[in-house]
């Protein structure tokens, strides 16, 4: 094990899922390229989360990408992360929201963008788009031109 995954508590252990939306779940490890500007992405397929009026389930793929800086957040813990709100109720530009805000808190990325591809419920899907670049810097302009030319 390398020194930035020692501090890791879910990688390679037996999965305890949280089963209501719980950001502390969330783990970081060093990045090792913190000078070279590149995109990590995920991509979430299978994302589920619960309408807080009805409690019927949403299902949605979510989308995050990032510019690292320091810190990058680890995949299992992103998947038990996203996991978590299954049993959660809240709509989905607030799901959105919330991831971007919990991995920014997280991370201090220099840029990220999440979108949710939410499934049609009475005809009508919803895909709300996120995004962030750090102020006065490069990364903030790249978030305006982003959110100005969003499909």
């Amino acid at each position: 094990m390398s020194r930035s995954s020692e501090k890791l508590q879910q990688l390679g252990r037996h999965t305890d899922y949280v089963f209501d939306y719980s950001p502390s779940v969330l783990e970081t490890f060093e990045n090792q390229h913190p000078d070279n500007d590149y995109w990590v992405r995920f991509n979430c397929p299978e994302f589920t989360s619960l309408c807080p009026i009805t409690g019927q389930p949403d299902f949605a793929e979510i989308r995050i990408s990032y510019i690292p800086d320091r810190k990058m957040v680890e995949s299992k813990s992103l998947k038990l992360y996203l996991f978590s709100f299954r049993n959660h109720g809240d709509f989905h530009e607030d799901c959105v929201n919330t991831i971007m805000k919990d991995l920014i808190r997280l991370m201090d990325p220099k840029y990220i963008e999440v979108e949710g591809r939410f499934t049609p419920r009475g005809g009508i899907s919803i895909w709300p788009y996120a995004n962030y670049g750090r102020s006065n810097t490069k990364y903030e302009n790249l978030a305006q031109r982003r959110m100005e030319n969003h499909e």
